[in-house]
């Protein structure tokens, strides 16, 4: 049992000493690799936003397809589409009041 403990510190000793090394050698390693974690971290996160905008627009998709009402009504409040013919009057909010 004292073997195995011996081995395991010098074991944890020599990973220690191979860190420090590794740190004294590129002193700037250690506050680049925090600041690529913190990065790694903030794109997760920017990832995960995507995905749900992502689903949002897939489902979006899928009402849009088999809706050509609501088609018709997301191309003229989103795109700004008319039909032929029509005559469209656009107030500035001021104006509205």
């Amino acid at each position: 049992m004292k073997r195995l403990f011996r081995h395991r510190t010098a074991l944890y000793l020599a990973a220690l000493t191979a860190l420090l090394a590794l740190s004294a050698a590129d002193p700037g390693g250690l506050r680049k690799a925090l600041l690529q974690e913190r990065q790694v971290a903030r794109l997760a996160e920017e990832n995960a936003a995507l995905e749900q905008s992502v689903l949002r627009l897939r489902r979006e998709v899928k009402a849009l397809s088999g809706d050509p009402a609501a088609l018709e009504r997301a191309a003229r409040e989103e795109l700004g589409y008319v039909k032929p013919g029509e005559i469209v009057y656009r107030l500035d909010e001021g104006e509205a009041r």
